[in-house]
């Protein structure tokens, strides 16, 4: 069950809604084929309910939005990306419990 805040980022949406946030933003690269992706969703609901309005936390499924996955060299799924203010911040590839992203979003809060 996804989480209201839980946004849907597309290739013609990224730019005004990841770039241009102010702020931090997590976005889940995905498919849904992905076993290992779908594991990971309830720790991104949790994430997205976790930190609130702190950050903004969405999903790119890769397999409808290839540019924003290719401009981003995706090459493994899922792959969650911090940005902030527009810039990419790090990285963490595979699945990931709810502890280490959240460890990694703290960094970039401080």
């Amino acid at each position: 069950m996804a989480v209201e805040s839980v946004h849907h980022f597309t290739d013609a949406t990224f730019e005004s809604e990841v770039l241009s946030n102010p702020g931090v933003t997590l976005v889940d690269f995905w498919a849904e084929w992905c076993g290992p992706c779908r594991a990971l969703a309830p720790t991104i609901d949790a994430i997205a309910t976790e930190f609130g309005d702190k950050i903004r936390v969405g999903k790119v499924d890769t397999d409808k939005n290839p540019g924003v996955s290719t401009d981003y060299g995706i090459m493994s799924i899922p792959t969650v990306m911090i940005f902030k203010n527009g810039q990419v911040v790090d990285k963490v590839v595979g699945l990931a419990n709810k502890e280490r992203l959240a460890v990694v979003l703290n960094k970039h809060l401080a």
